[in-house]
């Protein structure tokens, strides 16, 4: 295992900016498309496609034009990057706080944008076996993805697969792929489409741990160099 990278204070401070700014956009783009598909159509499978579309294509866009900097905006991502040793934890925590609040930051203003409360709490429960289940299996399939796609060493292609699979995810998961620590938490805060009942919080952040668990030692099975499992940040 290669040894962390040691940051200095404004490096940090830069990817968690990217960090911060990134998962705002991305939490945006999930709640703000789920409010404006349900305005757009009264048909549940319209606005599924819709918001996947959206999330897709801005995933895409956002880990293109912020990967030279930071591009995870995911808790998980980050922390398996400091399981692999590209990272230390210390840097791993500071990420992540960024990544909460940037997404916190975006389901405000999504809901702001569509001249909602600013917050409102989700009264969307989700929960149950079927769609904890969906949530290792989407977790799992995303750091596979992305940490597969950096060993092959086409990190150009990464932001590609990873969008591709998180459009495809929206439909083949029981939990419609949400993946994402940061994401989870942000939504709990917009009682529309996207949002989450925060009792089902805790579990969904359980079972998103989980895959990725899960997912690190398919890693170790399927690529033994651990080291090249990090990504470039270049």
């Amino acid at each position: 295992m290669s040894a962390p990278v040691h940051e200095h204070g404004g490096e940090l401070i830069r990817r968690a900016t990217a960090e911060l700014v990134g998962t705002a956009f991305l939490v945006a783009t999930v709640i703000g498309s789920g409010i404006m598909a349900t305005r757009l159509t009264a048909d549940v499978g319209l606005q599924l496609l819709a918001s996947g579309l959206a999330t897709g294509a801005a995933l895409v866009t956002l880990i293109v034009t912020l990967r030279p900097v930071s591009a995870a905006f995911n808790p998980v991502m980050t922390g398996v990057e400091a399981v692999l040793g590209g990272i230390t934890w210390r840097e791993a925590g500071v990420l992540a706080v960024a990544q909460v609040g940037g997404g916190t930051l975006g389901a405000v203003v999504a809901n702001l944008m569509f001249d909602l409360d600013a917050v409102s709490l989700s009264a969307h429960e989700r929960s149950g076996g079927g769609p904890w289940l969906g949530e290792v299996v989407a977790t799992l399939g995303l750091v596979l993805v992305a940490f597969g796609g950096a060993r092959s060493r086409r990190t150009e292609t990464v932001a590609f697969a990873v969008g591709g699979y998180i459009t495809a995810a929206y439909w083949f998961t029981s939990s419609t792929c949400f993946a994402n620590p940061a994401v989870t938490i942000a939504r709990m805060f917009s009682d529309t489409f996207a949002g989450i009942e925060p009792t089902s919080v805790p579990m969904f952040l359980l079972m998103q741990t989980l895959g990725a668990g899960l997912a690190l030692g398919l890693l170790h099975v399927l690529y033994p160099a651990t080291s090249s499992l990090v990504p470039d940040r270049a």
